[in-house]
């Protein structure tokens, strides 16, 4: 690997689980898409047509060098350049809990795509509601690293909150995954606090 090549990362399972979702040769629109790997991926792994917005600049200059097609702005303002139905599929990874209005979000992403898939760490797993218990303070995970003062996550939510916010949204919850990270799936059962992180794929009722 030359040193212009961007390092290739860990591979993440929830990008895994997102990759394995997204039918081949989709047009996928990527959300905070970082350094472009999920991307990458989509387009070698499954034919697909790959774009991403991301605000930070060390990102974007990442996927240029990937290769990857990218708008360097904010997510809200570059949907707002895409007609209605531009996109089979608009991903949003582990960044929810960043924006600053998330409901508008998802359905600025159903109004670009077809479908959304939605990955978030769970504010309902058992570890966070311990922390909070035991220590009276907020709680610290690899998921959540930040201490409360310089977080970028501005709305945390359970899989519960998610849940009734689709509900409430008119959204149809095609799919739900559920993930001790870094390395495990896990059934169902339990799942507001057996989970570290969800991927819900929603759409439009």
């Amino acid at each position: 690997m030359s040193e212009a090549e961007p390092k290739r990362p860990k591979r993440r399972l929830d990008h895994r689980l997102i990759v394995a979702l997204v039918p081949p040769r989709s047009n996928v629109l990527d959300l905070g898409c970082g350094d472009g790997w999920l991307l990458e991926e989509l387009i070698l792994q499954k034919g697909c047509r790959g774009r991403g917005i991301d605000i930070d600049e060390q990102a974007v200059r990442a996927c240029i060098r990937r290769g990857v097609p990218v708008y360097h702005g904010d997510m809200m303002e570059g949907m707002a350049h895409y007609r209605d139905g531009t996109f089979d599929v608009v991903i949003l990874s582990q960044t929810l809990q960043q924006t600053h209005r998330p409901v508008e979000v998802i359905h600025e992403m159903l109004r670009v795509g077809r479908t959304a898939i939605i990955s978030f760490p769970n504010f309902g797993y058992w570890q966070v509601r311990l922390q909070l218990l035991l220590t009276g303070r907020m709680p610290r995970t690899d998921l959540l690293p930040y201490a409360w003062y310089d977080t970028p996550n501005v709305h945390l939510c359970t899989i519960t909150d998610f849940r009734e916010m689709c509900d409430r949204e008119g959204l149809i919850r095609v799919r739900e995954i559920f993930v001790k990270a870094p390395a495990h799936r896990i059934g169902p059962w339990g799942a507001n606090w057996r989970a570290n992180l969800a991927i819900f794929q929603v759409c439009k009722a």
